[in-house]
């Protein structure tokens, strides 16, 4: 079998491309390692830009996301007694972000691309790749039992941090950024109603998040060491330390639910560069991951694939591969800048096991300071709705 474009992994990076492709025309075919009902299920963030929301649009996907999103304005970071409000339309003009589960977009994807009669392959897993720096990348994947093989003119590696493709760029062309952070995130799904504001905490037991998934589900969580067990945190040791850290001793603004989802998810950060081998190109968390206080992993995804998909474009109509020798640098530049804006929120708001009183003071001086700075809260505001896309 033969495709033009090989994208291996159905998460967002890989379906947004095969949707922006076949809008081009592009022939492609989709491998996915798990099955559809595992990816559909697959919690994870929800908070999107507008630019992705916008790309929905254009795409002719955001009819259930209209009828069912939540739109947030604005978010709230509580510290030493202080509440700062970061209000998007007054400091973006105009911008806010939409808060949509990430399962449900894909399962959105996922249905429009069976329903345009494209080609999808559930639980088939890639065993190998050959050939990169040729015309025809080979790609041998096992399904039903039985192996096959697929060749094209490029692959999408968008199958993860876990996935195959970045592990099969040689490594004296890759070089690995990595960190990892001295603690991890509790976090737990629960049946309430969300509170008011998306809202941060710093507190002298540690981070703290109340973030919103529907008007009825709300996702907490609370920093824990990074060795934690969540057997460690009874249902009721979690609302507990969860009200004291957001300032809610007396219970009046969480409200608590059943929790159906409770799991601890280490921090870090890293960046693979290149994000191209040959006719390879990675995109989303198979080139970089970032720490999740600033929501932007989907996100950088789909940046990511709207930048290859010019490419690819360029690519077939005209046999240019100007565009395509850019794509690695033109999106490490935004994959850094998205980096330092997850790093600082990160570094901003949570306790450090190796501070000193010193640096817990600079700490909440940088908080006042924000406190009292409207171009602060700018700053804060532009990067969490999204920074513009840049020209490739």
């Amino acid at each position: 079998m033969h495709t033009q474009v090989a994208i291996i992994g159905a998460g967002p990076a890989g379906l947004f491309l095969s949707h922006l492709l076949y809008r081009e025309g592009i022939e492609c075919v989709v491998l996915e390692a798990r099955s559809r009902a595992y990816v559909e299920d697959r919690v994870r963030a929800g908070v999107l830009e507008q630019g992705t929301v916008d790309l929905m649009h254009e795409l002719g996907l955001d009819q259930r996301l209209r009828r069912e999103c939540m739109v947030d304005e604005a978010i709230d970071i509580r510290f030493a007694g202080k509440l700062i409000h970061i209000h998007f339309p007054e400091l973006t003009a105009g911008k806010v972000v939409t808060i949509y589960g990430q399962q449900e977009v894909v399962k959105d994807l996922i249905a429009a691309r069976i329903a345009d009669g494209s080609p999808i392959e559930f639980e088939a897993e890639v065993t190998g790749l050959a050939d990169l720096d040729g015309e025809k990348p080979t790609i041998r994947y096992m399904k039903d039992g039985a192996e096959h093989t697929l060749t094209c003119d490029i692959v999408a590696g968008c199958d993860g941090f876990h996935g195959v493709c970045r592990p099969a760029m040689p490594p004296r062309v890759l070089t690995s950024y990595d960190h990892i952070f001295p603690f991890g995130w509790l976090g737990i799904l629960s049946e309430s109603p969300p509170i008011r504001e998306m809202t941060y905490a710093n507190h002298d037991r540690g981070f703290a998040l109340c973030s919103r998934r529907s008007p009825k589900i709300s996702r907490h969580y609370v920093q824990v060491a990074p060795d934690d067990d969540v057997a460690n945190w009874s249902d009721d040791r979690f609302w507990n330390e969860l009200h004291v850290r957001m300032q809610d001793e007396n219970r009046s603004e969480i409200v608590e639910g059943r929790i159906f989802q409770k799991g601890i998810t280490p921090v870090r950060a890293f960046v693979a560069a290149p994000m191209r081998c040959g006719r390879m190109f990675l995109a989303g968390d198979a080139a970089h991951i970032v720490p999740p206080t600033g929501a932007k992993g989907l996100n950088l995804a789909v940046t990511d694939v709207r930048v290859l998909a010019r490419g690819l474009t360029e690519f077939f109509r005209d046999n240019s591969m100007a565009r395509l020798e850019r794509y690695s640098d033109t999106c490490l530049r935004r994959v850094w800048k998205v980096v330092r804006y997850s790093w600082h929120m990160t570094s901003l708001l949570h306790r450090f096991p190796e501070h000193s009183p010193f640096e817990r003071n600079v700490q909440l001086a940088e908080l006042d300071y924000l406190f009292t700075s409207r171009t602060a809260r700018q700053t804060i505001a532009e990067n969490y709705v999204g920074l513009p896309l840049e020209d490739d």
